[in-house]
């Protein structure tokens, strides 16, 4: 019996109990479905996080506090009051970091921003004037604040679209006064709307000077962010920084380290690990189904070998062989599994499609959708493995039916 003429009898025995072959593939579809799902969508998380991570720029270097750590002890140590107003100095020193272009403190702090009876929780950022300089983050309506600002701690804040929104309703907020912390504050100016992937719509700026003596009540600094002058000498200057601060705080061995320098390449590297293991651990766990999905179409096909006894009894007596009945019916198992890998692989991406395109309209992520055709053909390789693997035993039990007592099986 030719291959072609064991393929046209294996969808023939298919298509003739539609039914039975619809609810056989479900568990495949759902495998792969899931699969397709969870590496789009995977993929396109990994895509908005670096993305947002890039935006700090090729060249900036953050220096945080305490040790990082993606353990359950990273809180903590973020807040390390190790950088003080000497490591600052020391770092806008040419001498001992001469490639820095800008460099600036940063502390965090958060309140309830109030304006006449309105009330709205935003974040609160101390920084220096070099923000729309560093972070390329330009006020659409009004100035930032500037130099003198901070040296005068002046009562000045630069809100985001979404403080605006909330507190203003329509009205014009430059010039007006809100108060955080039961402080008096000036709008002098209103950032662009950046969307739900970026936290400063919800953000308040005002000079880390005013910051620290009426948010925070701090002297340290929970981050120094420096920018190199060129990519080139960005190696250089985080060597330049790391080493003035352990000069600044006596520190002889690196592994005690009170401190973090890191860049945004180093920040991306390590987002792009975790959500790699994250995205091939979910989709693990959708493979799952797929063995559920192929022990399925083992019963299956050992409850459709016993229902055609006669038939197979009938081609063994006119001629085909084990091996033609043993083709037969893998061939049926594995069209099968791979007929639910490519509906699935169809479906999955629909609602991944779906998905990005909603939460772009609605949420107003800067959301990609990403098709993984790794996923895909991986997928339906698969599915066809699984078809073949798990079809064996019943097309095996097939083959052995003797031709006479399936012609007298009722």
């Amino acid at each position: 019996m030719k291959l072609r003429y064991s393929i046209k009898t294996a969808v023939t025995g298919l298509t003739t109990h539609k039914s039975r072959s619809a609810l056989t593939i479900i568990g495949i579809v759902i495998g792969i479905t899931s699969i397709i799902l969870v590496m789009s969508l995977g993929q396109g998380a990994q895509n908005l996080i670096l993305g947002q991570v890039k935006g700090l720029g090729a060249t900036t270097i953050i220096t945080l506090p305490g040790k990082v750590s993606f353990g359950p002890s990273m809180a903590s140590q973020t807040m390390n009051d190790s950088l003080k107003e000497k490591d600052l100095k020391l770092i806008k020193n040419k001498t001992n970091v001469p490639h820095a272009k800008y460099v600036m403190p940063m502390v965090v702090g958060a309140g309830k921003a109030v304006y006449g009876s309105n009330v709205y929780q935003v974040s609160v950022f101390g920084s220096g004037e070099l923000v729309p300089e560093i972070f390329s983050l330009n006020p659409d309506r009004g100035t930032f604040f500037s130099d003198q600002d901070v040296q005068s701690l002046s009562s000045v804040v630069v809100i985001g679209y979404k403080v605006k929104q909330h507190l203003f309703d329509g009205d014009d907020p430059i010039g007006q006064k809100i108060r955080i912390k039961n402080n008096t504050f000036k709008v002098i100016g209103v950032l662009p709307e950046k969307g739900a992937s970026s936290s400063f719509d919800d953000t308040v700026f005002m000079p880390y000077t005013t910051a620290q003596q009426y948010i925070t009540g701090t002297k340290y600094y929970n981050r120094i962010v420096v920018e190199a002058d060129s990519e080139a000498n960005l190696k250089s200057t985080v060597q330049d920084v790391t080493i003035t601060l352990r000069n600044s705080h006596n520190i002889t061995d690196p592994t005690k380290d009170d401190f973090s320098v890191t860049t945004s390449a180093d920040v991306a590297a390590t987002l792009s690990t975790i959500t790699n293991a994250l995205t091939a651990f979910l989709a693990a766990v959708a493979a799952i189904s797929l063995v559920v999905g192929g022990i399925g179409i083992m019963n299956i096909m050992l409850v459709s070998v016993t229902e055609r006894t006669r038939e197979i009894g009938l081609r063994k007596a006119i001629g085909a062989t084990g091996k033609d009945i043993l083709t037969q019916f893998l061939l049926e198992a594995v069209i099968l599994t791979a007929s639910g890998g490519i509906i699935g692989i169809i479906l999955g991406a629909t609602l991944s499609y779906v998905i990005s395109i909603i939460l772009t309209s609605v949420i107003k992520l800067d959301w990609s959708f990403v098709f993984p055709w790794s996923a895909a053909v991986l997928g339906v390789l698969v599915a066809g493995l699984v078809g073949l693997v798990f079809g064996i035993y019943p097309a095996n039990q097939a083959s052995k039916k003797s031709p006479m007592e399936a012609l007298r099986y009722e």
